[in-house]
């Protein structure tokens, strides 16, 4: 089995290196379940002007979309570098079961691609984060969420 995992790794950090070629950033992921390629992606945020389009995320968004469904459970995540925040939280909705990554952020800072400043402002309390943020009509908004809990037909994720 590790050679599959070799194999996966191996298809990640090559999608990297093409997109590099093409004009993206330097990452690459692949999504793999029961020992098959379920999807692959490069980062493509320069390529599609989507700051969202990170590997990891586009691959998410592919094998959902491809298993038709949005619970990723048996999927395994295999990134050419340690997931950025962002990619973090989205492995994680996704219920992904296991991540395999190369390269570290560390690594990743080293070029430029430093996250560590997000890492920090998540634990910030609102009033100290360098963006703005604001609460406007709470009260207005928690009607949706008081529909979702009355709401008997509801898909729980």
């Amino acid at each position: 089995m590790l050679e599959k995992y070799l194999l996966f790794m191996r298809r990640a950090i090559e999608l990297s290196l093409e997109c590099v070629k093409r004009g993206g950033g330097p990452f690459g992921a692949v999504i793999a379940k029961n020992g098959k390629i379920v999807s692959e992606s490069c980062n493509q945020v320069t390529i599609l002007n989507d700051p969202t389009a990170h590997a990891e995320i586009s691959a998410i968004r592919e094998a959902a979309r491809k298993l038709n469904t949005f619970d990723l459970s048996g999927c395994e995540i295999y990134a050419s570098c340690e997931p950025c925040p962002m990619c973090f939280g989205a492995i994680y909705w996704a219920r992904i079961d296991r991540v395999f990554f190369a390269s570290t952020r560390s690594d990743a800072e080293n070029i430029g691609f430093d996250d560590s400043f997000i890492y920090e402002e998540i634990s910030r309390p609102v009033r100290e984060r360098s963006i703005e943020f604001k609460q406007l009509l709470r009260g207005e908004a928690l009607e949706a969420f008081r529909a979702w809990e009355e709401a008997e037909d509801k898909v729980k994720y």
